[in-house]
């Protein structure tokens, strides 16, 4: 059974000619993307371009105009590039998924600003970075365009990375949950995805137990009242998690419940590594204390910077000024 995306959904996809990009566009065939998307392919050319009618003096400076022309000309050959790379997307993605409505735009400036002022003005359902742009250094850190747009977006983000498969296997798809209305919402972004029959998912829960103090440890009382404290968050834990799992069951989805202690941060990455999956999923404020999840929970950020797979961060819609 295939489970099909009931709308159309917007897609904002940022592209400027690496190969992280290049990945980012291979990626989407896992996504579990439906055939009515309305994506749009934004490449930025990190330039300024000086005024076209300076007017310092009336006796203009001949070196000052030669400069600035040079000036402009390097820019308006980078904007030409960046139309290029758009242009290239777009043609891309059509042939990959001829049902998609797929427009392109190539400007100028701050990255990963004109990212996020084209979001707003677009109000995607998810915005897809690569990991890395030009400048990549190591696949451990995130690139400071993608961290910015993850981190600021009020729209789900998708930081992905391409994964070569010699033989077709099945998704493999995690979520990180942990019983937050985020957690939640990465749950019912996975359950309006339409995925193949054979695609797996886990649910992994991950506990934090308390530790008592070195001294704790040596007074009864407080041993038997933390163990009680980690036992009630295990047990609230799981109940959340099987709940989760059956709202996929109700989309046809065959999802397994993991409860695992630790920190977070590592096992979600852990997991997702060793069972070769293919994106993680965690709900942009999940994980952290409410300082954390001012702009995004501290383990949604390490999970999303150090996976060797795709992460989507998910956060729920913002409300619109006629909403609230």
């Amino acid at each position: 059974m295939v489970v099909r995306l009931r709308s159309a959904m917007k897609l904002l996809l940022a592209y400027d000619g690496s190969r992280c990009a290049e990945a980012a566009i291979d990626d989407l065939v896992t996504a579990g993307l439906p055939d009515e998307v309305s994506c749009h392919v934004i490449s930025v050319a990190e330039v300024w371009l000086p005024p076209s009618d300076p007017r310092e003096s009336e006796e203009p400076d001949p070196a000052l105009e030669a400069l600035v022309k040079r000036q402009r000309q390097h820019a308006a050959a980078a904007v030409e590039e960046a139309v290029t790379f758009a242009c290239h997307a777009k043609s891309r993605i059509r042939k990959m998924f001829p049902s998609w409505k797929v427009t392109a735009k190539g400007t100028y400036g701050s990255p990963a600003w004109e990212i996020l002022s084209k979001a707003d003005q677009l109000g995607p359902d998810l915005i897809v970075v690569g990991s890395q742009g030009q400048s990549a250094i190591s696949r451990f850190f995130l690139g400071s365009i993608s961290q910015k747009v993850l981190t600021v977006a009020r729209f789900s983000v998708r930081v992905a990375r391409g994964q070569n498969q010699v033989d077709p296997a099945p998704r493999r798809i995690v979520i990180g949950f942990d019983g937050s209305k985020g957690a939640y919402a990465a749950v019912d972004a996975v359950a309006k995805r339409s995925w193949p029959a054979d695609t797996r998912i886990r649910i992994v829960a991950v506990t934090d137990p308390i530790m008592p103090s070195a001294i704790g440890r040596f007074v009864p009382p407080i041993v038997h009242t933390v163990n009680e404290l980690n036992e009630s968050e295990k047990h609230w834990v799981t109940e959340s998690a099987l709940l989760a799992a059956e709202r996929l069951e109700r989309c046809g989805l065959r999802p397994t419940v993991h409860i695992m202690p630790g920190n977070p941060k590592r096992v979600l990455i852990d997991i997702a590594e060793s069972w070769d999956a293919d994106c993680i999923f965690v709900g942009a404020n999940s994980f952290g204390s409410r300082v954390e999840r001012y702009l995004i929970g501290s383990t949604s950020a390490a999970v999303a910077a150090r996976a060797h797979c795709s992460v989507e961060a998910v956060r729920t819609a913002p409300r619109s000024s006629s909403e609230s």
